[in-house]
């Protein structure tokens, strides 16, 4: 009957499961947080064109194929001549963009992120940027960390059709030699074809299976706008969910800056009646409330062993460190928890 953060921390259960799902909000909070120290700025999709170093080409173009949004002027081109000289050298431009970005060497939300979470959890990005995987790497050796999806491709992940699977972007499997060719990033706004591309195709399955296990107990949605461009992705995550009748137990979270009612109103298909959490940052939410406990204080808080188990206690991680080794040391005692529970039960 966990009542104190010493309790918190000690509470290590099996079962549960918490589904992490970013949109480019997760990625601009991170940098607003924490300014990248190339001075780079994450773009919009109506800001894309000036921003990445596209201007010299959109002003060449003919009337008919402009368009101010970016992933719209894509799939005009796309659609002209997907074999132009203009795609080939936006996709070529729009990869040196993203794969130049780099975390800062303090502790930014991804690295509070992938710490929060551990391998019965799984976070799917639909960025491109390089920040989930960075955050992955050089977290990686201090705990056990939860999986991950790049649901759009990504600059840092490439990917081995020879092995079935993926690696550091450019680089060459150790054992096989086998190259990790640089995912794709673009496609058109019609048809994204998620199960077209190998890569892409796989990344879904993950997701859809996490995402459809009775398990999986905790969603969060972190800065993912849902836009009407993407209606494939929004429909792919529903049939995966299910109804919301059909997970009348589980814990839908929003991250967002955007009004509760709007957001609320947009994840309406998969939320049941009351039970979902809204939170406008990521330090508001159940995964800097409970990091590394997100399973455990929903069974305790949502599906009480006992009534007293309803009133289990929280362990916030404070916001304000430093350093990524004040961050380390404050998630070793839980690490340690859980390395005691696995010896216990026989599961290392």
């Amino acid at each position: 009957m966990p009542k104190t953060r010493e309790d918190r921390v000690n509470t290590v259960m099996g079962g549960g499961g918490h589904v992490v799902i970013l949109g480019a909000g997760a990625s601009i909070a991170a940098t607003r947080r924490n300014p990248l120290s190339n001075g780079k700025v994450l773009p919009s999709m109506d800001n894309f064109i000036e921003v990445v170093g596209l201007t010299d080409i959109a002003d060449k173009l003919s009337t008919n194929l402009k368009a101010k949004n970016f992933e719209q002027l894509y799939s005009n081109l796309h659609k002209d001549n997907p074999n132009s000289k203009e795609i080939v050298e936006i996709e070529k431009r729009v990869h040196a963009y993203f794969k130049d970005m780099k975390l800062p060497d303090e502790p930014t939300i991804y690295d509070y992120l992938v710490l929060s979470l551990r391998p019965k959890d799984l976070i799917a990005t639909f960025n491109w940027d390089p920040f989930l995987y960075q955050a992955f790497v050089r977290n990686g050796d201090k705990a056990k960390m939860p999986f991950l999806s790049f649901l759009h491709g990504n600059v840092a992940i490439g990917y081995s059709a020879e092995e079935k699977r993926c690696g550091p972007a450019g680089w060459y499997s150790k054992a096989t030699k086998n190259y990790f060719e640089p995912t794709r990033l673009l496609y058109p706004v019609e048809q994204k074809n998620y199960t077209d591309d190998e890569f892409i195709s796989t990344e879904w399955k993950r997701v859809k299976a996490w995402l459809n296990s009775e398990s999986t107990k905790r969603v969060t949605i972190f800065g993912y706008g849902a836009p009407a461009t993407d209606v494939e992705a929004v429909t792919l995550l529903n049939e995966a969910w299910g109804t919301s009748d059909d997970r009348n137990m589980e814990q839908f979270e929003i991250i967002d800056i955007r009004p509760e009612e709007e957001v609320r109103n947009q994840w309406d298909t998969f939320i049941h009646s009351h039970h979902y959490d809204y939170a406008t940052d990521y330090f508001s939410s159940s995964l800097a409330a409970n990091p590394r406990r997100t399973s455990e204080s929903y069974f305790q808080h949502i599906e009480p062993l006992t009534p007293d188990e309803a009133f289990s206690a929280s362990n916030p991680v404070p916001k304000t460190f430093k350093t990524l080794q004040e961050l380390w040391d404050w998630h070793q005692e839980l690490v340690d928890a859980e390395r005691a529970w696995e010896v216990e039960h026989g599961e290392q």
